[in-house]
């Protein structure tokens, strides 16, 4: 769960939308210290077949479909998302990417 401005956020429910948009082929939301929120959404994604994301038409996706709280603040593509040996996303692992850990 990701806690932000007193809200219990799902990442699922984030990355659902984020898959919505049809450029992204894997993402992953985690929680990031935010000095306001509590903690800001980041999203890591994956583009669809090689194509580039968009970071802001992403944002502006996610802020027409999304709560003001559950927006992402962030954007981080990446060429795969780490995965643990059952081929899950391995979030802890983004986590150490971002020092939380």
């Amino acid at each position: 769960m990701i806690k932000s401005s007193g809200h219990r956020i799902s990442p699922t429910e984030v990355e659902e939308i984020v898959f919505q948009s049809g450029g992204v082929r894997h993402a992953a939301a985690i929680g990031v210290p935010d000095d306001l929120m509590g903690q800001a959404v980041k999203v890591f994604v994956v583009g669809r077949d090689g194509r580039q994301v968009d970071k802001n038409a992403l944002l502006a996706f996610c802020g027409d479909r999304l709560p003001r709280y559950m927006t992402p603040k962030f954007v981080e593509v990446l060429e795969e998302l780490p995965t643990t040996s059952s081929g899950k996303v391995d979030y802890p692992a983004l986590r150490r990417r971002e020092g939380l850990a």
